[in-house]
C-alpha cells in the first residue's frame, strides 16, 4: 500500500518536470544555454526548481497593465476663463 503512494507522488512529480521543461523549451526569450541549464535544474532538483521556475515565468509573462494618464492637460470640468476678458 505504501510503494502505491510512493509511485503516485513519483508520477506527479515527473509530469511536473515534464510540463514545465516542455514550457521552458517552447519560450523564445531564453537563450540555449539558458534553456539546457534550467531543464538540468529542473530534474536535478525536481520539486522545487520546478515549481520555483514556474511561478517566475507566469509572473513574467502577466500583460503589463497600461497606466492611466497622471496629471497634466486640461479637464473640460474645470472653468479657466472668468469672462471678464482680461
Amino acid at each position: 500500500m505504501e510503494l502505491k503512494y510512493f509511485y503516485t507522488g513519483f508520477g506527479v512529480i515527473a509530469l511536473l518536470n515534464l510540463i514545465v521543461s516542455v514550457l521552458l523549451i517552447k519560450r523564445d526569450d531564453l537563450e540555449v544555454f539558458q534553456k539546457v541549464a534550467q531543464v538540468i535544474l529542473v530534474w536535478l532538483i525536481p520539486l522545487f526548481a520546478a515549481v520555483g521556475l514556474w511561478l517566475f515565468y507566469r509572473s513574467q509573462d502577466k500583460p503589463k497593465s497600461i497606466p492611466k494618464s497622471f496629471g497634466g492637460g486640461t479637464s473640460s470640468g474645470t472653468n479657466t476663463h472668468n469672462g471678464s476678458g482680461l
